[in-house]
């Protein structure tokens, strides 16, 4: 077993595993580059790494790169070896922060924290290989203010898909598209909070707890299995800056 791994200085890691016990590392690749806004992408930023399903590619976002860095991963020795199509970039500014795949292993999808989009990517997962067909806002037509995307994730049913959007303080719905895969946004919610850096989908797809850094809680939200939307339980629970959630 292995874990991967990034840091804010811009590398990837991989660690083995030995009886719950992590090891000495594997592989480790450092990033290196720049791009457009000098406050926050002055050099490289991992922020995300991402396996196929069937563990033999691994993607890394760099925030400071406006890159998905691709590699080939070996599940046995822990090797990270640059693929074919070494990276692919996103809009200059954008700031890839969390990638996903959706369950079918055919699209998958980065949220971008600097400019509140989501790009939507067509994947080859024989080749391990990305390549662009929509990108759209995570904010409603209107907001004006400052807010920053954080966390990505898709519905089991792999109809839906949800992201945050701190300063706005909510979480975005979108319907997947079936048959292209394309997005399209259905509702804007409240997190009932401030800051929701990260949020998790309950096993089973019927619930959502959204966690609120800011304002030290967590809120529970039902997921309507029909259409995808979010409703509040009325429930939630003070926890100090969660910023992850995991099952």
């Amino acid at each position: 077993m292995c874990s991967l791994q990034t840091t804010r200085v811009g590398s990837a890691a991989v660690l083995p595993t030995r009886d719950g016990t992590l090891q000495e590392s594997a592989s480790f690749v450092q990033h290196h580059g720049s791009s457009i806004n000098p406050d926050r992408q002055e050099g490289p930023h991992a922020h995300c790494v991402a396996l196929d399903a069937a563990n033999r590619y691994a993607f890394v976002t760099d925030l400071g790169l406006d890159q998905i860095k691709a590699y080939r991963f070996n599940n046995r020795t822990g090797s990270l070896v640059p693929n074919s199509q070494p990276f692919v970039s996103v809009k200059p500014g954008a700031g890839p922060r969390h990638f996903v795949f959706h369950p079918n292993q055919r699209w998958a999808y980065v949220i971008n924290e600097l400019d509140s989009t989501i790009t939507a990517f067509h994947y080859d997962a024989v080749q391990g290989r990305l390549k662009e067909f929509q990108n759209t806002p995570t904010l409603p037509n209107g907001f004006s203010g400052k807010s920053f995307c954080a966390d990505i994730h898709i519905s089991p049913s792999g109809k839906f898909l949800y992201g945050s959007n701190r300063g706005h303080d909510s979480l975005t719905v979108f319907t997947i598209d079936q048959e292209n895969g394309f997005l399209y946004p259905i509702q804007h919610t409240s997190t009932l909070g401030k800051f929701p850096r990260n949020f998790a989908i309950v096993p089973g797809g019927k619930l959502l707890l959204a966690a609120n850094q800011n304002s030290d809680n967590i809120v529970s939200f039902w997921i309507n299995e029909k259409d995808g939307t979010l409703t509040p339980t009325g429930l939630s629970v003070e926890v100090p800056s969660p910023v992850c959630i995991r099952f």
